[in-house]
């Protein structure tokens, strides 16, 4: 099976996602630079959001880039994360709408978490479909950055329900750690 529709219908999700998330975003009541300001936290988890879709957006295409062939367990594989994908909008809203609040923030980092999850179930799909030789598999290696990021969510999920804003900050982190794109599949590929 041929993975050009997969990436093509990968990519349109992801566009709607972000759209959805940037129809978000409401017009200040007033007419001042102080309207802006009970915006804020819509805004900062927007720009939050927004990072985290462009980073699995990246690192998708680089995986499925490196997929030689795909097949139905892949096909699921890949709805599978892109419906976790599509529940930040929802995720980030009430967030943003409510301030921070520890449910929204939990419920933030449940989404966030099981993204990364289905994220490596895709990978191992297409890993398993390819062989343990395949260059996605030599280049995700142990991926210890993976490992430390679920281990990194799933620590700022319990603490959501204590402190926030500490989640907040290990989201932040998680998505810093990324900002840079994911380079072992780009290097596996050049060098073959």
């Amino acid at each position: 099976m041929n993975k050009t529709r997969l990436e093509a219908f990968s990519d349109g999700v992801l566009a709607i996602v972000i759209t959805i998330m940037v129809l978000e975003l409401k017009v200040p009541e007033g007419e001042h630079f102080i309207d802006l300001l009970p915006l804020f936290p819509v805004f900062i988890s927007y720009v939050l959001s927004f990072i985290y879709v462009g980073i699995y957006w990246n690192n998708h295409h680089h995986l499925l880039h490196s997929a030689t062939k795909v097949n139905g367990r892949i096909l699921w594989a890949n709805l599978h994360l892109l419906f976790w994908l599509s529940l930040i909008p929802a995720s980030t809203a009430w967030m943003g709408e409510h301030n921070f609040a520890k449910a929204a923030v939990t419920v933030y980092g449940v989404v966030l978490f099981m993204s990364a999850i289905a994220f490596v179930i895709l990978q191992n799909t297409i890993i398993c479909y390819d062989g343990e030789k395949s260059l996605l598999a030599k280049a995700i290696g142990n991926d210890i950055k993976g490992k430390m990021s679920q281990g990194l969510y799933f620590l700022a999920i319990i603490i959501s329900f204590f402190n926030q804003w500490i989640s907040l900050a290990i989201y932040l982190i998680v998505a810093l750690m990324w900002l840079i794109p994911d380079t072992r599949i780009e290097k596996k590929m050049l060098d073959k």
